[in-house]
């Protein structure tokens, strides 16, 4: 279902660790601060993994830590060596004009209710500058990147049809334009990660702002870092959501829905990546859709933590296609005209027949995730947990999570196999570390795997 043809892809990349990042202090447009040896090693382990893809344009920050990091980047590009990076003024960092420069521990100190509000409702923080007739001029700081942001592809997109893009900039810009281009608002700003050097890909079917597709979001295993790791003394509970491993349904596109076909061969291959890549984490609870495909996947990855008890719930339990399951999608176009499209293109409205609409998914799969979240958090701040479901339950998530409704369910990508890491803060909205992680199956930071029916 998700094999659109793609009018443009975009590969986001966060500048490398930089001097500033070392020391604490607030970047933003000031541009004193240069990459560390670090900052410089890890551009170097995007440049390959990066390699193989040929970009039509690279387009970067004109901050000298961004353009640095382009810079290393370029020379691993074989297939792009023809192109060279390009300043693109829209791209700089979120101008933080009171604080740049400054410790965040005197930022907290000297600016104590700016502060709480950047952590807090960073969409209300407000400056408020001082113009040349001795008063001041308020600013937004996160308002005004997000409309740097929508600037940004309203100038860049429609140059670039039917192309691949990278785009090197910085944590603020760079959360701003996933969330402008998902239709995110600007109170989650910091419910999107970005590492240093982090790889992120977007899919548009067509260059502007319609069905944009989050491939994933904030890759981190080229840098030897197989999840990204939570912010120290901040996070309360932390959730790793997969989707299941390949089936031949799957691969052969057709819908199964409640029809519990098992794992295949890939399938079960996808698990065991999975769990050796998912080795090292500390599992304290495990959770799974009761179905074989997941469940199966599930015990693949808890077969390296013995320790801990797989619990099956029912509310997990994928989509009902009703009358669809079993049939391939030209036999569903033949039986129910015009329904696969309106499934396509306007989700949240479609009734299956004899079968499920996203309300009804969205209904008990919430419940069932927000229960799973606080039962978590009352047992113990600091737990790590692992959920393992299906594609429309992961997607229906995270859609919660990001605070959009069902319409925009096609909006996340979930491939077989695919890991998500989600962190809850002891208060405030939850953050998305990572999204649709699967370079753990092919060893490439595209999505390689099978896009096939529900």
């Amino acid at each position: 279902m998700e094999d659109k043809s793609l009018a443009i892809r975009v590969i986001l990349v966060r500048h490398g660790e930089s001097s500033f990042n070392v020391e604490g202090r607030v970047q933003g447009h000031i541009d004193q601060s240069t990459l560390t040896d670090k900052g410089l090693a890890d551009a170097q382990r995007v440049g390959a993994a990066l390699q193989g893809i040929a970009f039509d344009a690279i387009y970067t920050s004109p901050l000298q830590r961004a353009r640095q990091t382009a810079q290393v980047i370029h020379p691993n590009l074989s297939e792009t060596l023809a192109v060279t990076p390009a300043v693109h003024d829209q791209l700089i960092e979120v101008g933080l004009p009171l604080w740049e420069g400054l410790l965040f521990s005197e930022v907290k100190e000297r600016f104590p209710d700016a502060y709480a509000d950047w952590h807090q409702q960073p969409h209300r923080l407000r400056m408020d500058l001082p113009n040349p007739d001795g008063g001041t001029t308020p600013f937004f700081p996160i308002q005004a990147l997000f409309e740097q942001a929508r600037q940004f592809w309203q100038s860049v997109l429609p140059k670039h049809h039917d192309q691949t893009l990278l785009l090197v900039g910085h944590s603020g810009i760079n959360r701003a334009l996933i969330a402008t281009a998902l239709g995110l608002s600007p109170e989650r700003y910091h419910g999107l990660q970005q590492a240093n050097c982090n790889i992120t890909v977007l899919n548009l079917p067509s260059n502007d702002l319609q069905n944009v597709q989050l491939e994933s979001l904030n890759q981190t295993d080229h840098l030897g870092t197989a999840i990204p790791q939570p912010r120290s003394g901040y996070q309360a509970l932390r959730l790793l959501l997969v989707r299941h491993g390949e089936t031949d349904w799957n691969r052969d596109g057709r819908f199964q829905g409640q029809i519990d076909v098992p794992l295949n061969d890939n399938g079960r291959h996808q698990g065991q990546k999975a769990a050796d890549f998912l080795k090292a984490v500390a599992f304290d609870f495990a959770v799974s859709s009761p179905m074989q495909r997941p469940r199966e996947t599930a015990e693949l990855i808890l077969a390296h933590h013995p320790q801990v008890p797989l619990t099956l719930d029912e509310a997990l339990r994928e989509i009902s296609h009703g009358e669809w399951e079993g049939a391939l999608e030209s036999e569903i176009e033949s039986r129910y005209p015009g329904d696969l499209e309106r499934w396509r293109t306007a989700p949240a409205t479609v009734q299956m027949p004899a079968g499920e609409t996203l309300q009804d998914v969205w209904e008990r799969a919430i419940a069932a995730w927000e229960r799973l979240v606080e039962q978590a958090k009352a047992q113990k701040l600091g737990q790590t947990g692992l959920v393992v479901a299906h594609d429309a339950i992961n997607k229906v998530i995270l859609c919660h999570l990001t605070g959009v409704g069902a319409e925009q369910f096609w909006n996340f990508k979930q491939g077989n196999g695919a890991v998500s890491v989600i962190d809850f803060p002891e208060t405030g909205a939850p953050i998305l570390q990572s999204v649709n992680l699967t370079h753990h199956l092919s060893g490439s930071v595209l999505d390689r795997t099978a896009a096939g029916a529900l």
